[in-house]
């Protein structure tokens, strides 16, 4: 990295330039600026408005899982089968599904060799269990932090070899150079100064994580914002936007309520303006408790909303949430101190055949839904405890909340986006589809961060510009954020936190888990008038300032995001995976608003992949489809391949 201070109008700007530069410092940018490192690229650049923020440094579930090929024992497994498996999940690009499958061994080997604490048995095997859309028992876990420890043992190795952080710095523009990167603009956030600074390179990996910043309701770290409207706004392509994970999650802390937390039966609890309980699952389901409670043990292991299992299986849990927080306007409780239905003396009889062996193999049928958790798991209560929640004293608010996007950033099989020089690696790249299994979004943000460095170390432009050129093509950009941050810090009282509010509120009311087309259609208008007039609507303090920017990102995706949804609306598109559209043709399951009443897709609609473009001037975004890229043909005779890998351009 070289760091110089050029003039322009009076003013000194600092210009950082580097061959190849990372943003982000998750698990996926960890790995990326490492494999530039390994890949030659020594003088790389990794750039991170916080090393300690992001999802993968701070979140995690029951059991945090980690999917990768399966290699141990008898089990029958192949880069083909894992493939196939990835491509079943509808709407994927079959080279993604191929790249993702073949090098999962190499990346999770990798993690192992850096300390992350996967288990073996005695014989060094590493074994695995089956998780959620999963044929091959692929998945492994190093406990409810797996991912935390992946960023811990990549940040130990990338300090190691002493590798060029700028810490500090929230990237807010992409520079173009034509229809290639040239550089980034960002904001010194660690300066009292607010300072804008430019970084020269020709070579970006984007790596800023799901785009959290959107939803109120969000397992998401707060700390975690993403920052997918500056790759938007260069012209990189969006890919699967309407496609999403919601499960049912804490609000203080935001955690999933997966695993453990569902198996042993909590309560469900809602709780009006006045203080007045209800009990809502005694109220929908009457007398059948069986059903009910049931429902609830699955919600264990189905924790993602599925509108397959909406009318009468463990979605139902979800959607029943939903009413009693967005509609009723109440808020939503678990409560561990007591067993549901008023059961006085808990036994397996009261779930059917499935959750009664397994609490019965658990020695687990006994006792209120604490005892049963902290006798099953009780690191799921200590979590807590350590967070500052004591399950056992009080009730623990949940919501229907945005956990995973698996859309994103289109990008080819060496993870390039639209833009050249610009590639996406980790959640912020759309690779996978309607489904996905549990586990594979880690898999993918090492195996993307892995195949971008591996294509810039070859096929990479390390020609350089001028200062003075370079900063041709800055200027609208640095002119424009350096208007923008004038007009919002103008000593105004703040209201950067009531709209950050309101922004996400109204998002995760229309264009969540429930999506309703005059809903959606009213929070675009109301998100892209709040973009244009920013400048005039956004006040913040000068400390604030990073925050009032990354609003302003937020607000750039959720007009793509919203977009692509209604277009999906307009075009037919019915309810799948995680996403349910309102339709006055469907069917609601007994006793539920019209609001949730939907039609399922079909069988074979995923044979397409919807992408969305972004006018930056006009904020007009043009959505289309095009078919899924096949899977390819893996395997190959040896000589051939061979060849084909010493002449490098056959590869790449």
């Amino acid at each position: 990295m070289k760091e110089k201070i050029i003039n322009k109008n009076g003013k000194s700007i600092r210009i950082f330039s580097a061959p190849a530069v990372v943003v982000g410092s998750g698990a996926a940018g960890l790995c990326a600026i490492l494999r530039l490192n390994e890949y030659g690229i020594s003088d790389a650049l990794l750039v991170t408005d916080g090393m300690k923020r992001g999802t993968s440094r701070n979140t995690g579930s029951d059991k945090q899982t980690y999917y990768k090929m399966n290699i141990s024992g008898e089990a029958a497994d192949s880069p083909t089968a894992m493939a196939r498996d990835f491509f079943s999940g509808g709407c994927v690009d079959g080279d993604h599904a191929y790249a993702e499958a073949a090098n999962s061994l190499k990346c999770f080997l990798k993690l192992c060799e850096l300390g992350v604490p996967f288990p073996t048995n005695r014989l060094g095997e590493y074994i695995g269990y089956q998780t959620d859309h999963d044929t091959r028992a692929r998945a492994t876990s190093a406990g409810p932090l797996t991912s935390k420890f992946m960023t811990e043992a990549l940040e130990a190795a990338v300090l190691e070899k002493n590798i060029d952080i700028l810490d500090g710095a929230l990237v807010l523009s992409v520079i173009k150079k034509g229809e290639a990167v040239c550089g980034l603009l960002a904001l010194d956030t660690k300066g009292a100064s607010n300072e804008l600074i430019l970084i020269k390179t020709n070579n970006v990996i984007w790596a800023t994580g799901g785009p959290a910043g959107i939803y109120a309701d969000s397992v998401y770290p707060v700390s975690q914002w993403g920052m997918s409207g500056a790759a938007f706004e260069a012209g990189a392509l969006g890919k699967n936007l309407t496609e999403w994970q919601y499960g049912l999650a804490s609000v203080s802390p935001r955690w999933n309520v997966s695993g453990t937390y569902m198996q042993v039966i909590p309560r469900f609890v809602s709780v009006d303006e006045d203080g007045n309980e209800y009990e809502f699952l005694s109220e929908y389901f009457g007398k059948d408790e069986k059903k009910a409670l049931s429902l609830v043990f699955r919600k264990g292991y189905q924790w993602p909303f599925d509108c397959k299992k909406a009318l009468d299986g463990s979605s139902l849990i979800d959607l029943l949430v939903y009413r009693e927080k967005m509609l009723r306007g109440r808020k939503v409780y678990l409560d561990f101190r007591k067993n549901p239905f008023e059961i006085e003396n808990f036994t397996a009889d009261v779930l059917d055949e499935e959750g009664a062996n397994y609490l019965i193999s658990a020695k687990a049928d006994f006792g209120t839904p604490i005892e049963r958790l902290r006798h099953m798991n009780d690191p799921a209560y200590q979590l807590y405890l350590g967070k500052g929640v004591d399950l056992e004293r009080e009730m623990l608010e949940i919501s229907l909340s945005a956990q995973h996007n698996n859309g994103g950033i289109d990008v080819d099989m060496w993870w390039q986006t639209s833009v050249k020089g610009l590639f996406a690696a980790g959640e912020v790249a759309g690779t996978h589809g309607i489904v996905r299994p549990g586990g594979s979004a880690l898999n993918a943000g090492q195996v993307g961060g892995t195949r971008a460095a591996q294509y810039i170390a070859r096929c990479g432009d390390f020609s350089e510009i001028e200062d003075d050129e370079f900063f041709a093509f800055a200027k609208d950009s640095y002119e424009s954020f350096s208007m923008l941050c004038e007009s919002i810090a103008d000593g105004s009282e703040s209201n950067i936190k009531a709209l950050r509010e309101e922004v996400t509120e109204s998002m995760s009311l229309s264009g969540a888990a429930i999506r309703n087309s005059e809903k959606i259609a009213e929070t675009l208008e109301k998100a892209k008038e709040t973009l244009k007039n920013y400048g005039k609507i956004a006040k913040s303090e000068k400390n604030e300032l990073p925050d009032a920017l990354r609003l302003r990102d937020t607000l750039a995706t959720q007009v793509v995001y919203l977009s692509a949804m209604l277009y999906y609306i307009e075009n037919g598109g019915l309810s799948r995976g995680s996403a349910l559209y309102t339709s006055e043709k469907g069917k609601a399951p007994e006793g539920l608003d019209s609001i949730f009443a939907f039609e399922l897709e079909g069988e074979g609609k995923g044979s397409k992949v919807q992408t969305a473009s972004l006018d930056r001037e006009s904020l007009k975004v043009t959505c289309a489809e095009r078919a899924i890229r096949p899977l390819p043909e893996g395997g190959g005779f040896f000589e051939n391949e061979w060849k084909r890998y010493r002449e490098d351009g056959n590869v790449y």
